[in-house]
């Protein structure tokens, strides 16, 4: 039994499409070692890459730590790279480092993970001057990832095509951050630090060009919308001819994807659309364990 306490960090970044920028960050990465990117994913549609990084949990998490220091290097040469004024993709974002996730893996508690979350928040807010918002455990009254994405408009697409264009309007947050300056710039935008338990990210995609049907389906299997418990969802145009069911499970051990699967293509039947096989857009908690242990960094 590994007796190690891991700490996992998912990093998105509204950036697919511009590979300097991508290799400038996975480049800041590197000089951190001890918290290597253990998966990457793209995507052209959506414009948007994810991250995941692991390091054994820092003894003190107000002190250096590797994974602390990675994901600020990495932020940094994000917002250096990117301008948010010029990017636009079909998943909706609120700045060019859109959103930091902290999961404990192994014997590391959740209680230390927030700890871990609020100090690059405060990194990220002061030093970088960024809005920076809080949620989850990281956050003193538990505030919800989507409740912010929701007061901040996140779920609007702003352009032609159900796509999301440009930084953000020059006036005052409707919320306050937890770090940082109080307006947001458009070159930037803000970004959201979590700490959560695990939650699995799973897209099914609906062959069709339907946008008001799908949105009915994702809404009917959120748990939100009364459908599956601990389940959120959106619907994604994703390509010419298809969008997807863009779905996080929450307690992905009580709901997981074959029950999200199983009621999308339910639903699906009653539109009278057709529906592919979802995928994952991360390695499991095991996988990601595995692969962290594979790189030699535990005894």
């Amino acid at each position: 039994m590994l007796r190690e306490m891991l700490a996992c960090c998912k990093l998105y970044i509204s950036e697919t499409r511009n590979a300097a920028a991508l290799e400038s960050i996975e480049r800041a990465s590197k000089l951190f070692p001890e918290a290597p990117i253990i998966n990457k994913f793209q995507d052209e549609s959506y414009n948007r890459v994810g991250y995941t990084l692991v390091s054994r949990f820092p003894p003190d998490p107000s002190g250096p730590s590797s994974l602390r220091n990675a994901v600020f290097s990495m932020v940094e040469a994000a917002l250096d790279a990117i301008d948010l004024e010029l990017h636009s993709g079909t998943h909706p974002r609120l700045g060019v480092v859109d959103h930091i996730c902290f999961h404990p893996l192994s014997q590391a508690s959740l209680d230390q993970t927030a700890h871990l979350a609020k100090y690059v928040a405060a990194d990220i807010g002061h030093k970088l001057r960024v809005p920076t918002f809080l949620y989850g455990a990281a956050h003193e009254q538990g505030r919800t990832l989507d409740s912010i994405r929701r007061e901040l408009g996140y779920f609007k697409p702003n352009a032609i095509g159900n796509q999301w264009s440009g930084g953000p309007q020059p006036k005052s947050l409707q919320l306050k951050p937890d770090a940082g300056p109080s307006q947001a710039t458009q070159s930037t935008g803000v970004v959201v630090v979590g700490a959560t338990r695990w939650v699995d990210n799973y897209n099914v995609p609906v062959s069709s060009t339907d946008i008001s049907g799908v949105r009915r389906i994702a809404r009917r299997v959120s748990g939100r919308g009364g459908g599956l418990a601990s389940v959120q969802a959106m619907a994604l145009t994703h390509g010419e001819d298809t969008i997807e069911v863009a779905c996080n499970l929450l307690d992905p051990s009580q709901v997981g994807a074959d029950q999200v699967q199983l009621e999308v293509e339910r639903l699906a039947r009653e539109e009278r659309m057709n529906v592919g096989k979802g995928y994952f857009t991360d390695l499991s908690q095991e996988e990601i364990i595995e692969n962290y242990l594979k790189l030699g960094f535990v005894d």
